[in-house]
C-alpha cells in the first residue's frame, strides 16, 4: 500500500499548529517576566513608530541658554550640552536602535540559515569548510570584529548595521547547524526519506519547521546584543554620526559632564539597559514557551 510522504509533514502525531500556538501562548503569558519583556519591547516599537507625534520637541533643536538643564519643567528628562530635549532624543534614538537591531538580525539569520542548513544537512566536506570559516570568525573578539568591519566600510548607521550582522552571523550559523543536525536525524525526517521524499522536501517541510522556534528565540536575544554593540560603536564614534539621535552617542557626549550634569549620560544609559533587559526577558519567555519538552505543561 502506497503511503504519501506528505502525511508525515511535521512531527508524527503532533497536534494542529493552532493548538501548538495556543499552548505556547498559555505558557508564555504565565511568566510575569516574559510579559514584562513583551510590554517593554512593545513600548519601544510604539515609540519608534510614533516618534514624530510622541516627541515633545524637535530632537535637533538647540537652545544654548537652556543647555544642561535639569530634569523637570520644560524638559522632563533634562537637556543636553546643546540644550536639546533628552526625552525627544531618546524617543527618536529608539528608531536607530531598533533599525540597526532588526536589520542586523535579518542579515545574520539570512547568512546563518543558508550556511547552517547547507552545512548541517549536506555534511561532508561542505560542513567542514563552513565550520572552519565560522570558527575563524568566532576567534575574533566580538567588538573587535565589529570595529574592523566598520573601520573598513566607514562610520554610519548602514555600515554599523552590516557590521553587527556580520558579527552575529557565525554564532547564529553554528546554532542553526546544530538544530538542523538534530532535526535531520529525527524519526519523522528519516521516515519521510524512507517513503521517498526528496531532500529538498525533507529540508523545507521537516527540518526547517523544527529549526524555526530556535531561530525565533535567538532573534530576540540577538536583538539585545545588537543594541549593545550599536551603542558601543556609536560611543566610540564609529556608529551613528551627529546630529543623529543615538543612545550610544548620547552617552558618549554626556561623559564629559558627569560631575555637573550626570543626567545627560545616565538617562540614555538607562534606556539602553531597559531595552536590553526587555529583549532578554522576551527571549527567555519565548524559549520556555516554544520548548517542545514543556509542551502540554500549563
Amino acid at each position: 500500500m502506497a503511503i504519501d510522504a506528505r502525511a508525515l509533514d511535521g512531527p508524527a502525531g503532533g497536534p494542529a499548529p493552532a493548538t501548538l500556538s495556543a499552548d505556547a501562548w498559555q505558557r508564555f503569558r504565565r511568566s510575569r517576566l516574559a510579559m514584562v519583556g513583551l510590554v517593554v519591547v512593545a513600548l519601544l516599537v510604539i515609540a519608534a513608530a510614533a516618534a514624530p507625534w510622541l516627541a515633545p520637541a524637535d530632537p535637533a533643536k538647540q537652545s544654548l541658554i537652556e543647555k544642561r538643564a535639569r530634569p523637570g519643567g520644560k524638559f522632563i528628562l533634562g537637556a543636553d550640552e546643546f540644550g536639546r530635549d533628552i526625552l525627544s532624543r531618546l524617543i527618536f534614538g529608539s528608531r536607530v536602535a531598533l533599525l540597526v537591531g532588526g536589520l542586523s538580525v535579518a542579515i545574520a539569520l539570512a547568512v546563518a540559515l543558508t550556511l547552517g542548513c547547507l552545512a548541517g544537512f549536506a555534511g561532508g566536506v561542505i560542513d567542514v569548510v563552513v565550520m572552519r570559516i565560522v570558527e575563524i570568525l568566532l576567534a575574533f573578539p566580538y567588538l573587535l570584529l565589529a570595529i574592523a568591519v566598520v573601520s573598513a566600510l566607514g562610520p554610519g548607521v548602514l555600515n554599523t548595521t552590516i557590521a553587527v550582522g556580520i558579527w552575529g552571523a557565525p554564532t547564529a550559523t553554528r546554532l542553526v547547524r546544530s538544530a538542523v543536525l538534530i532535526a535531520r536525524d529525527s524519526e519523522y525526517a528519516r521516515a519521510a526519506r524512507a517513503l521517498g521524499a526528496s531532500a529538498g522536501r525533507v529540508l523545507t517541510r521537516h527540518v526547517l519547521r523544527n529549526v524555526l522556534p530556535t531561530v525565533i528565540v535567538y532573534s530576540t536575544l540577538f536583538m539585545a546584543n545588537a543594541i549593545l554593540v550599536e551603542a558601543a560603536l556609536s560611543f566610540l564614534g564609529l556608529g551613528a554620526q551627529p546630529p543623529t539621535p543615538s543612545w550610544g552617542l548620547m552617552v558618549s557626549s554626556g561623559r564629559d559632564f558627569l560631575l555637573v550634569a550626570p543626567h545627560i549620560a545616565t538617562v540614555p544609559g538607562l534606556a539602553i539597559m531597559v531595552a536590553v533587559l526587555g529583549f532578554n526577558l522576551l527571549g527567555d519567555g519565548l524559549r520556555d514557551a516554544l520548548d517542545p519538552r514543556l509542551r502540554g505543561q500549563l
